[in-house]
């Protein structure tokens, strides 16, 4: 184990001292693995939080294996120091829950002045899924309608507050949490006609979905929670002239994740947002934080701080 921080991280951590997440039988131990060395191009990370999505929770169960060359202790997203001393957050293949991270150089984001690294632990594997598929799928644009499925999590959370900042008016949908979507700026009364949809419950949200499009309208469907099937009329496509995207972020190349990113810190240059914390949890109770996120009735993220 290693020794509490003073500040920025002095040195590298020395051999097999580095404990991280592993996955045991489908559930979280806490074990020693040997140093992370950076490659070429990669920066290690002293992480100081990490977020956990429901991407973790299908690798734990088995569902969703990390891609090829990926460590297998999960964790898509971290925040914490560089070796110089650097705040930054990360988005990641895998690695984010242990005490220290790689990160290739392209997927990281300095973090804000004012952000805590709770928030900036749960920040990035959202925000960045959120707005590749708000903007570069679903081309969503000023003035539009958009209403977002499941939109307490922290995907629905950082996309109500995208759309909010790019000047569409955001219906948020979800079972809990109306106050505090409506103190975010979203109505939470569905009604009328949407031009951007985004899907993260998934199930047969998608027929209804298909009712609610507006001409010409998208749907982006990054999430299904419920279910992965559904029955649609797809008369309703077709007289809408509309399209539906699916869309995964953790298995893209290096490049196609540095795209993204350099597009989320261009937009967050001209905007502020929050990171709720549900709740977060030392290193040594991951498990319990997973069973946390697997409870639901949440309102953000759980985050892990090693």
């Amino acid at each position: 184990m290693r020794s509490a921080r003073t500040g920025a991280p002095s040195s590298t951590p020395t051999s097999a001292d580095v404990r991280a997440a592993t996955i045991v039988d489908g559930r979280i131990e806490i074990a020693e693995r040997p140093d992370p060395e950076p490659g070429a191009g990669e920066v290690l990370i002293d992480v100081h939080a990490a977020g956990i999505n429901g991407a973790d929770l299908g690798q734990r169960a088995g569902r969703y294996p990390p891609p090829a060359g990926a460590t297998d202790v999960p964790g898509l997203e971290c925040a914490g120091e560089t070796p110089d001393g650097k705040r930054v957050m990360a988005l990641l293949p895998g690695g984010g829950q242990a005490e220290f991270a790689i990160a290739h150089e392209t997927h990281l984001l300095p973090v804000p002045d004012a952000m805590s690294w709770e928030e900036a632990g749960g920040f990035v594997e959202v925000f960045a899924t959120a707005h590749d598929a708000l903007f570069t799928q679903a081309e969503l644009r000023a003035g539009e309608r958009l209403l977002v499925n499941g939109a307490a999590g922290g995907v629905g959370i950082a996309a109500v507050q995208l759309g909010l900042a790019a000047g569409a008016t955001v219906t948020a949908n979800a079972r809990h949490h109306h106050d505090e979507l409506r103190a975010l700026g979203a109505g939470t009364e569905i009604d009328g006609e949407y031009d951007v949809i985004l899907e993260l419950v998934g199930g047969e949200n998608l027929a209804s979905n298909l009712e609610r499009l507006a001409l010409k309208g998208r749907i982006s469907v990054i999430g299904t929670g419920v279910g992965s099937r559904a029955e649609i009329e797809f008369g309703y496509l077709m007289r809408k002239r509309g399209r539906i995207h699916g869309s995964m972020l953790r298995a893209r190349s290096i490049e196609e994740k540095a795209q993204v990113m350099a597009a989320l810190g261009a937009f967050m240059a001209a905007h502020t947002f929050h990171v709720p914390v549900e709740e977060s949890f030392p290193l040594e109770q991951t498990q319990d934080a997973y069973e946390r996120f697997r409870a639901g009735n949440k309102f953000g993220k759980i985050v892990v701080c090693p």
